[in-house]
């Protein structure tokens, strides 16, 4: 550590115990976007700074419910589960509101300091150091909808996950009612989240019983997917601290609209402007944006895998239920799956409609920017934009267009996949497949209530 490092450090640390601040959290996001980490004392935290930590590397080698996979070949019981390495980011100090200590994002790296080749973060930023390769610093920004109920983390398991109560009932998208009888939960849970430097630019009811929507502020670089992966699980607590759930599935029941989680994005060349827009184009798209909406066409159907990870995001992925189902593209149209919005000199982007709100905000991120970026290296040239309805012409659209409807057939798809290993590295995919293939072992296991309703008694 320089002279000049160190003592900003001890700058901050005197401001800590100025503040009376013994202890600060951090948080690594492991492969499923599932936050995990711990607090740390003062002292500790001091070290963590000039040399890097160790983490179980167990994170990388068991699923949602912490069971071990059988078939990793990076982590397991033949490795013993030793540490990986993990350092904090300094830049991304934030302050928990509710707790009164400062909070940091870490990212995983191997033993000798390098980029761990299977942590989210560390995928995401080797596509963003590729754009930079061409002068390009990304812009974007996240949109989740999730739904709010009356429950707790006791109570729906006691009630098997049936018959929730809702926060508020009935379909009521853009309710004023709804956010006005609310509005302390709806203003605490966006004060929260300014508080968290996760600042949201709305929050409003979708179409739902106890359905949210907030759509965060776009950022550059990594910061977005950073405050993506903090919103979803800080508004969980901020919900469970109110005596509320909230769930980010893609689809929690076939009674009720699947839950998105859309993905905003543009570029920024080196003097600041936005090369996605042109003032000659009657929809304000550039050469540089048709090629990157080309890109999405050509290779989302191969990185769906990255987009919708869980059994549960291929519900929502059907005809008719304000979800793609194809590689489609549009200009202000929110039945394709990727819709080009004319925004002039500052807001020209593309929307990618395709993720859910149960996508890791990094790898979703990953694979979006990556499809676009490949049609920019290789200038290509998108077909004819969707007019009107594109569930219509999904049965006319070639097979390679066409988005798998199930989990193994998309992580199959991924696997075959050369630009995913080009832009995300071999192991990463390789470990990444063996996880989504695991999930469906897991759910082909296990006898779902759909199941025993269909064949309990006839069969």
């Amino acid at each position: 550590m320089s002279k000049a490092d160190q003592e900003v450090l001890d700058q901050k640390l005197a401001q800590y115990r100025e503040k009376g601040v013994s202890k600060v959290k951090l948080g690594l996001t492991d492969i499923d976007g599932v936050i995990r980490g711990k607090y740390v004392n003062i002292d500790k935290f001091a070290s963590l700074l000039q040399k890097q930590g160790g983490f179980c590397d167990c994170v990388f080698g068991w699923d949602v419910d912490d069971q071990l996979y059988e078939a990793s070949r990076y982590t397991g019981w033949h490795t013993g589960f030793p540490d990986t390495g993990f350092r904090l980011l300094v830049e991304t100090e934030r302050w928990l509101p509710d707790e009164a200590v400062p909070y940091f994002v870490a990212e995983f790296v191997l033993p000798d300091g390098s980029s761990h080749p299977i942590c989210p973060r560390t995928t995401l930023q080797r596509v963003l150091d590729r754009y930079a390769r061409l002068g390009l610093t990304v812009r974007s920004g996240f949109e989740y909808e999730f739904f709010v109920f009356e429950e707790t983390p006791h109570s729906v398991r006691e009630k098997g996950y049936q018959n929730l109560k809702s926060l508020t009932p009935g379909n009521f998208g853009y309710s004023v009612l709804r956010t006005s009888v609310e509005s302390e939960l709806f203003s605490g849970l966006m004060d929260y989240a300014l508080a968290l430097d996760c600042d949201l630019e709305g929050l409003h009811c979708e179409t739902g019983p106890g359905v949210w929507e907030g759509a965060l502020k776009s950022k550059l670089g990594i910061e977005a997917a950073d405050r993506a992966n903090l919103f979803k699980t800080f508004t969980k607590v901020y919900l469970q601290k109110s005596g509320l759930m909230g769930t980010f599935m893609a689809k929690w029941s076939m009674d009720y609209p699947g839950q998105s989680g859309h993905f905003h994005f543009s570029v920024q060349d080196e003097q600041g402007n936005n090369p996605f827009y042109d003032d000659e184009d009657e929809s304000g798209m550039s050469a540089l944006q048709g090629h990157a909406v080309a890109g999405l066409e050509k290779y989302l159907p191969e990185l769906l895998a990255l987009i919708a990870p869980t059994i549960n995001s291929y519900t929502r992925l059907v005809k008719g239920a304000w979800a793609p189902t194809a590689a489609t593209w549009g200009v202000e149209n929110r039945t394709s799956a990727v819709r080009v919005i004319p925004g002039g000199a500052k807001a020209q982007r593309i929307e990618c409609r395709v993720g859910g709100a149960d996508g890791n905000p990094y790898l979703v991120a990953s694979a979006v920017l990556a499809a676009a970026l490949q049609g920019i290296e290789e200038k290509l040239e998108p077909g004819k934009p969707v007019e009107g309805n594109a569930y219509d012409l999904q049965d006319s659209l070639p097979a390679a267009k066409q988005f798998p409807g199930n989990l193994r057939t998309a992580a199959q798809n991924l696997a075959a996949s050369t630009i995913a290993v080009e832009h995300f590295g071999e192991a990463f995919v390789e470990h990444f497949v063996m996880s989504r293939l695991w999930e469906c072992d897991q759910y082909d296991r296990n006898i779902n209530s759909w199941q025993l309703g269909r064949y309990f008694e006839i069969i």
